[in-house]
């Protein structure tokens, strides 16, 4: 039944006066949908307006961007030793303040090592193991690597606040053709040398001299970042050890039959005369006729045609017209293929035509795979120079295999005079003239194709004819697969292990031989002796033998021979392995295989592999199939998978368009002059250098401002990275510095709140009474819930938002409000209320430590210390559900939310009638019903 209305003042639902409500903000009502394009230009019209404000040291980051007013830590501590917080915390938060000394103290604690964190009271006795994606020292890191750290440090320092022995390696990556390309670029800039001009020697100590310059930068960074990896292990792929592991792993491999050599078709770069794998070829869609710029010619090349020639029979008249989107690849053709059952070539099967420029007579060969439909329904056979027509040279093998381009994109001799050594698209021009001389061009008409581009060069891929190193894949995709489906691997988000499956279903032998200096060199050798040109015959794997070093394979040729060892010439193939190679062995080499170390029996299989969802095949696929090849164990059994960074108009970031973002200019703000410094020291084309200033010009009006690690680790986990890619905007990370002085003025009222003699309780001994305590209590009760469960699913996005939805929302906007009043008391109430807040902070402090570790520091020791007390908030206990379960109360959490709709309401009353000074008193009417039993 209805029972009688009840009017109450509103500040009786809070304990205070009415007309003093929280000072938290009601959420507007949704504005209506204008549409994604309108809502982007509104976003960036705003964050231009606030990079614009910042470097004026007005708008939304306030005088503090101002270099005179920085606030830095200036008190006397020696470095590694802990930061002195005895003195009063100052009035607003600087991230230059609180970031300072503390990293240096965590390191020289050993708080990153797994043989600390077995002593902490809280030990499982549990293991945690991951390793970071080790980045190429190339260049310092960008926002991507920067989301990758704050997503793997978040959950390496959670399991350690959890008790698990936390084993975090660093590591960094030789990256053969990248820093290979990087330094050939500044030798030749600096000192005006080719790599050529020098001994392979003298060009290794110049990349090494590059790389301890650049993986030192990288290092800094990564602690910058407040990353906590065990430095004490770093890994450098090049490293003695590494190249130990590798070479027996190279060894392993071809022992088993799953690496070989063999003359082959191979995706081949001219611009860096080197071979590269499938996954390293971007595919291009041309819809018709387009003019792309390709490196080493100064004008723009052609593609998106089909050319139509025709062949002359040989001894009567007659042709037969082929088509081709590759005309300079004629000079290599060996054959024409029709459909048996094309009735305009049934006369002509068996015969031949005559090659117009070489004299070549090319047999006409039915061939049931011919698509009679397309083209002239003709098909040149150039097995040399395309993945196809290397297929039909095995179904025919008495066709020649002619080589035509070489590896330096120039004519071969066998084109002859006229065109040895022409650009390959130059030679295009100049074949098309010859067959119009002679009559045989039949017309061009524009084409859809796909071009094959070189990702690291951006070069036209021209499939070559080499002999080569490969690993055999098939068998272990199917391992790999079978992993997934079984269950004994785990890939999240789920949608990705679709592609793992199609991917290795289709894989091919990968390619591992590269044409460089930079890099593992491949542990093979040529075997030569008195009589051994006779024995090439047998394959081309006869005379080459593989082994640890010249010794061993000189005592094994001549056992293997019957001939002296001294009679033996030994030469060591040149190539070098894929860095992708040497990258698979990382979950197992960086613990010390193949020597089955301490950290090996411990740490692997690793706990967990974290990374971006762009390295799954680059990356991943590899080391779960080599490793389990390897070891006979899966390196990881979980994989989570994130999105990429793009800039804020959702542009893949590239240094051509001025966007990619060193994470130390977020931390500490950087000037536009200074962004431009940056790119025009870098290795850009001048053109591409004037297209990044003017990006830099428009996103970045007045630099970036200072946002601090804090802020820029916890808006990287805040945005959702198991979906589509990341648009970051700066104004994000403005927001999120200013929550943390949100966090920050919330802590100085506490320590006021808190006043001198406080002595905190026992989190077990403190029961809340009133229904503002308990709410605040189960508030804090269901984040810890959430927390876990967030982070138990790799789910950052969800535990960033809770811990902000408690600190913003429930702590800072109410329940500070709440207690003001009851504070000044010196009654039960107030003393409650006061241990409460305590613990409020306290654990709040712990749960936003993953994600803040140097404000959460910072903060934490200024509290009155909980005997027992933890040395470093990082190793304190992480807060769980289960040991919060006495501030369980759902009951006050469902009610509160009545209280906050009134309040809601209220300020939309408020602002309608424009009553945002006035404070008048204000009642609510409520309405009880009760059931009829």
């Amino acid at each position: 039944m209805w029972r009688p209305a009840r009017r109450v003042p509103l500040g009786a639902l809070w304990g205070r006066p009415a007309h003093d409500l929280p000072t938290s903000r009601a959420a507007p009502a949704p504005a209506p949908d204008r549409g994604r394009a309108e809502k982007q230009k509104r976003r960036r019209e705003r964050e231009r307006a606030v990079l614009a404000d910042c470097a004026t040291g007005a708008g939304a980051s306030g005088p503090q961007w101002k270099e005179k007013e920085r606030m830095v830590y200036t008190a006397p501590t020696p470095p590694g030793e802990r930061k002195d917080t005895s003195g009063p915390l100052p009035p607003a938060y600087s991230p230059q303040y609180v970031e300072a000394c503390w990293y240096q103290w965590w390191e020289r604690e050993g708080f990153f090592t797994p043989e600390y964190q077995g002593r902490l009271p809280q030990a499982l006795g549990r293991s945690f193991s991951m390793c970071i994606p080790p980045p190429n020292v190339t260049g310092s890191l960008h926002l991507g690597h920067a989301l990758t750290v704050a997503l793997e440090d978040a959950l390496a320092r959670w399991r350690r606040m959890q008790g698990y022995r936390v084993l975090w390696v660093p590591g960094c990556d030789h990256a053969g053709i990248a820093t290979q390309v990087v330094v050939e670029k500044k030798l030749l800039r600096e000192k005006g040398l080719l790599r050529t001009d020098m001994s392979r020697d003298h060009f290794l100590q110049e990349v090494w001299a590059w790389k301890n310059e650049k993986g030192d930068e990288i290092y800094h960074q990564l602690r910058r970042m407040g990353a906590s990896l065990d430095w004490s292990r770093a890994r450098f792929t090049m490293d003695q050890s590494f190249s130990h592991a590798v070479t027996e792993a190279f060894l392993q491999l071809h022992q088993a039959g799953l690496i070989y050599r063999s003359q082959r078709l191979v995706n081949w770069s001219c611009a860096l005369r080197s071979a590269i794998s499938d996954i390293e070829v971007d595919s291009v869609q041309l819809t018709g006729r387009t003019l792309l710029s390709v490196p080493g010619y100064e004008d723009k090349v052609e593609f998106g045609t089909m050319v139509t020639f025709a062949y002359p029979l040989e001894g009567q008249d007659g042709e037969i017209p082929v088509s081709t989107t590759r005309p300079e690849t004629m000079l290599g053709d060996v054959a024409i293929l029709v459909h048996p059952d094309d009735p305009r070539y049934q006369s002509v099967q068996g015969r031949r035509c005559r090659h117009p420029f070489s004299g070549r007579l090319l047999p006409i060969l039915p061939d049931p795979l011919v698509d009679a439909q397309l083209g002239t329904g003709a098909v040149k056979v150039t097995p040399a120079h395309d993945y196809v027509d290397f297929g039909v040279s095995l179904r025919h093998p008495s066709l020649p295999l002619l080589s035509v381009i070489g590896g330096d994109g120039t004519m071969t001799e066998l084109c002859g005079a006229w065109l040895q050594g022409v650009k390959r698209f130059e030679a295009r021009d100049r074949v098309v003239s010859a067959l119009k001389e002679r009559g045989l061009y039949r017309g061009t008409e524009e084409h859809p194709m796909v071009l094959p581009v070189c990702s690291r060069s951006g070069d036209v891929v021209e499939p070559l004819l080499k002999s080569q190193w490969f690993v055999r894949c098939e068998q272990m995709a199917q391992r790999a697969i079978q992993a997934v489906e079984d269950g004994e691997l785990d890939i999240t988000p789920g949608f990705h292990k679709k592609t793992w499956r199609t991917w290795l279903s289709g894989v091919s032998d990968w390619c591992v031989s590269r044409q460089l200096w930079w890099g593992h060199q491949i542990p093979a050798y040529q075997v030569a002796f008195p009589g051994s040109d006779d024995q090439k015959e047998e394959g081309s794997d006869a005379l080459w033998m593989c082994g640890r070093s010249a010794e061993e394979v000189r005592r094994s040729a001549a056992q293997k021979f019957g001939i002296a060892e001294e009679e033996i010439t030994l030469t060591q193939d040149p190539d070098v392995l894929d860095t992708w190679f040497s990258s698979a062995l990382f979950p197992f080499a960086m613990l010390g295989w193949p020597e089955q170390t301490p950290d090996l029996r411990e740490f692997y299989p690793n706990s967990l592999l974290e990374t971006g969802s762009d390295l799954i095949f680059f990356w991943v696929a590899r080391m779960v199939m080599l490793g389990r090849e390897l070891t006979g164990e899966l390196p990881f059994r979980q994989v989570s998978l994130h999105s990429m960074v793009r800039d804020a108009h959702g542009r893949k970031m590239s240094k051509s368009l001025g966007n990619v973002i060193d994470p130390l200019d977020v931390i500490s703000g950087v000037s536009l002059q200074e962004l431009h410094q940056k790119v025009t020291e870098g290795n850009l084309d001048p053109r591409e250098v004037q297209v990044a200033v003017e990006g830099q010009k428009r996103d970045f009006p007045g630099g970036i401002p200072e946002c601090g690690t804090d802020a820029l680790r916890f808006a990287l986990c805040s945005y959702k990275a198991q979906g589509d890619d990341i648009s970051l905007s700066v104004s994000q990370l403005l927001s999120t510095r200013h929550f943390c002085n949100k966090i920050w003025n919330a802590v100085r009222f506490t320590l006021g709140a808190l006043g001198e003699g406080f002595t905190p309780l026992d989190p077990r001994e403190v029961r809340p009474v009133s229904s503002i305590d308990r709410w605040v209590c189960g508030r804090l009760h269901t984040t810890a819930q959430q927390c876990d469960r967030g982070f138990q699913g790799f789910d950052l996005h969800a535990v960033t938002a809770a811990v902000h939805s408690y600190w913003l929302h429930s702590l800072c906007d109410v329940y500070l409000e709440c207690i003001k009043p009851v504070l000044p008391q010196s009654d039960d109430a107030s003393l409650g209320a006061r241990q409460v807040l305590y613990q409020c902070v306290r654990q709040g402090l712990a749960l936003l430590s993953p994600f803040m570790p140097y404000l959460s520091e910072e903060l934490w020791h200024r509290l009155p210390p909980l005997a027992p007390q933890p040395p470093s908030v990082c190793v304190a206990p992480y807060p769980r559900a289960d040991t919060l379960d006495h501030w369980r109360f759902p009951q006050e959490e469902a009610d509160f939310l009545s209280v906050q709709e009134v309040v809601r309401v209220a300020r939309s009353l408020r602002a309608q009638y424009q009553l945002s000074k006035a404070r008048p008193d204000m009642w609510v009417l409520c309405q009880c019903v009760t059931e009829v039993t």
